[in-house]
């Protein structure tokens, strides 16, 4: 059984993201990372709303994700998605990193080639997934 990190935010409840996560295998244990808030400035500003404004989205994934069979949890991660991976990989182990984010010409994540920056962080496989938006 492998140990799995996700690092989603705006797609964490996406079904693109949860068909991906069946197909992998629910006999996995997943780790769900939603980074703080929309941006640094609301984190800046506040960074408890931030917390506040995206525990509802990680709980509402959680429950879609159990619902289906897998075995995850959950945290809110830091702002910045480098530095949630980063953080999560420093307090745990994982054989794995998946990052979902939306389409290339809508992410900012792979505008930051945040695959390519955890790969060479962690040194583990990463595989991103591309999703729409969770309605």
């Amino acid at each position: 059984m492998a140990r799995i990190l996700v690092v989603a935010n705006k797609t964490a409840e996406s079904p693109d993201l949860l068909e991906a996560l069946k197909a992998k295998g629910t006999e996995h244990e997943y780790v769900l990372v939603v980074p703080a808030g929309e941006g640094r400035l609301e984190k800046a500003a506040d960074p408890d709303a931030a917390r506040e404004h995206t525990e509802p989205h990680l709980h509402a994934a959680l429950e879609k994700m159990r619902a289906e069979g897998l075995q995850v949890e959950g945290s809110v991660g830091d702002t910045d998605p480098a530095a949630a991976v980063q953080d999560a990989c420093n307090f745990a182990e994982f054989d794995e990193i998946i990052i979902s984010t939306l389409p290339l010409r809508a992410s900012k994540w792979m505008k930051m080639d945040l695959p390519s920056k955890a790969q060479r962080a962690t040194g583990l496989p990463v595989t991103h997934i591309e999703t729409k938006q969770s309605d």
